[in-house]
């Protein structure tokens, strides 16, 4: 711990610092905290308006600011994010709306699952301590929610344009009543845009944490805030819900719909409780208090 003069407050640059690959120099990283009491210092340090100085080790540029190529990588990661969703719902309301079939019914069953598979084991393989680590040293810290969503977007989009389709329907509603189907699924758009600003969505695609310095934290469980207010308040996974509401609110249920359905929700089903294992875990006490106050995972008075 040393100490130097209260002012200048903000970080200063050394000028016999390290040269930068940009021809201009890297600032010695501080942060300023007021020592108390103040009593503890010695007459001279009272008088010179002395701070204790902690120097940070690790930072990823200078005053926090992300490079350019750095928040174009976010921002297109953030577009293709949104484009994959787009591009499943294309696909859910027209191509796996068409009744039709290519391959052997167990055939493409046993394909869309191993397909799907793939894409939840990315969300396992990611959670997993030791991957994290693997990503930490080798992604810049901003840009480690970014590089998820690059991974998980692209993904959603090859497991949407290779699904198998599969002939038959598990239902078939005509109007009026047909009506109250997209009503449903309308709802489940709902709940998860909802749940989505809760949590903010432009964090939850990666482009806050190269926007906002602040936003980048070395352990994300550390400071984590449980919403309790809007869908957060009814259940603890509103976003599972939404989509549990959308997957199953369509008039016409194709074959390749209700496995995509079945097969997907089967995933949220078994990810909950693992997913909330690490929470409780990591969070220090936070979601247990937050599991007191919102008693339901995803359906009201079910479960």
């Amino acid at each position: 711990m040393a100490r130097v003069a209260e002012q200048p407050l903000l970080m200063w640059r050394q000028k016999q610092s390290r040269p930068t690959p940009n021809g201009d120099t890297t600032p010695m990283p501080v942060m300023t905290t007021p020592l108390e009491p103040r009593a503890a210092l010695a007459p001279a340090a009272r008088r010179e308006g002395m701070v204790a100085v902690t120097i940070i080790e690790r930072v990823s540029s200078p005053d926090g600011r992300v490079s350019r190529p750095g928040r174009v990588f976010a921002w297109l990661g953030a577009l293709l994010f949104g484009a994959s969703l787009a591009y499943f719902l294309f696909s859910y309301a027209i191509t796996y709306g068409e009744n039709q079939q290519t391959t052997p019914l167990g055939t493409a069953i046993a394909w869309d699952l191993a397909l799907f598979t793939l894409f939840a084991l990315h969300h396992s393989v990611f959670a997993r301590e030791r991957v994290r680590s693997l990503v930490a040293r080798t992604v810049p810290a901003a840009l480690e929610r970014s590089f998820y969503v690059w991974i998980a977007s692209l993904l959603l989009i090859a497991v949407c344009a290779l699904w198998r389709p599969v002939t038959g329907a598990a239902w078939s509603i005509a109007a009026p009543l047909g009506w109250l189907m997209y009503g449903v699924l309308g709802l489940g758009v709902w709940i998860s845009i909802r749940s989505a600003q809760a949590i903010d969505v432009w964090e939850l695609a990666g482009v806050r944490q190269v926007t906002n310095p602040n936003a980048q934290i070395s352990n994300p469980n550390a400071q984590l805030e449980f919403k309790t207010t809007g869908p957060y308040g009814v259940v603890r996974h509103p976003i599972y819900l939404g989509w549990f509401l959308m997957v199953f609110g369509v008039p016409v249920m194709t074959g390749t719909r209700l496995v995509f359905a079945v097969v997907s929700c089967l995933y949220l089903l078994i990810a909950i409780p693992l997913e909330e294992r690490t929470l409780r875990r990591t969070t220090d006490g936070r979601y247990d208090a937050y599991i007191r106050f919102v008693r339901w995972k995803l359906f009201p008075g079910i479960y």
